[in-house]
């Protein structure tokens, strides 16, 4: 049987964006790559997309096409470059692919890829293309390390999709300072009921997060080729995300 093509709630017209490889200089003093996306004047705030566990990957690519022709300043990081991985994982459904994802989350070193993402962060605003200010937005495992930037950096706002691993991080959320926003699946197998209960418990205790539960959601719901795709979650999440973002970042 046919299936129409899904037609992703962000789309824009990406005519004018410009994508280039640039080199970003970490804190030991090693170089890694990032994705560069420029609006088509060529200057806007900045946004730090980071990736999940396929990195970066085609569908990642297009989400910084599409902010970016929304005017921003857009860099996705390759946050596995310390496991020697160069390219992302596009065929989410084959399974050789999915092994190598979770071994990549498995050995992902949190704390080295904050590292990179400070390093991220201070590229841009060193940027004559930037406007300087930073947001950060970041999906599954990039979630997370939104969640640590708000934390720990003076960047000026970040998103975070799906949430996991919050729990474990609950003595960082009143470190929070910055405007936060979090989007969790209802039916999130990798956060049980209990778990996100307990969680937005604590975070509803920081005024500086926003949480927005989306109760017939899955894991993996605003991934267009993700078969728990939920188009009528993702297109909410993507917009509040969307007016997020030009609140705190224009």
């Amino acid at each position: 049987m046919h299936c129409p093509a899904r037609k992703d709630s962000l789309v824009r017209d990406n005519r004018g964006v410009h994508m280039a490889l640039v080199k970003v200089k970490s804190l030991d003093g090693t170089h890694f790559d990032s994705l560069e996306f420029l609006p088509e004047r060529g200057y806007g705030p900045g946004l730090i997309l980071i990736h999940g566990i396929f990195g970066l990957s085609a569908a990642m690519q297009q989400k910084c096409m599409q902010f970016a022709s929304l005017g921003y300043v857009t860099l996705c990081p390759n946050l596995f470059w310390r496991q020697n991985v160069t390219t992302g994982l596009d065929d989410v459904t084959g399974e050789a692919n999915w092994d190598q994802a979770r071994k990549l989350y498995t050995n992902f070193d949190v704390e080295a890829g904050v590292r990179d993402l400070l390093a991220v962060l201070a590229y841009l605003r060193q940027s004559p293309k930037c406007s300087g200010h930073v947001g950060a937005l970041g999906f599954c495992l990039g979630s997370r390390l939104s969640f640590l930037l708000a934390a720990r950096a003076d960047i000026n706002c970040a998103v975070g999709y799906y949430g996991v691993g919050l729990d474990s991080m609950t003595d960082e959320i009143f470190d929070v300072r910055v405007p936060y926003l979090l989007h969790l699946a209802g039916r999130d197998k990798l956060i049980p009921d209990l778990i996100r209960t307990k969680l937005l418990k604590v975070l509803d205790r920081n005024s500086a997060i926003t949480t927005h539960i989306y109760p017939a959601a899955e894991h993996g719901f605003a991934r267009l080729e993700a078969p728990t795709y939920h188009k009528e979650s993702c297109d909410l999440a993507n917009q509040r995300t969307v007016d997020f973002l030009s609140a705190h970042l224009h």
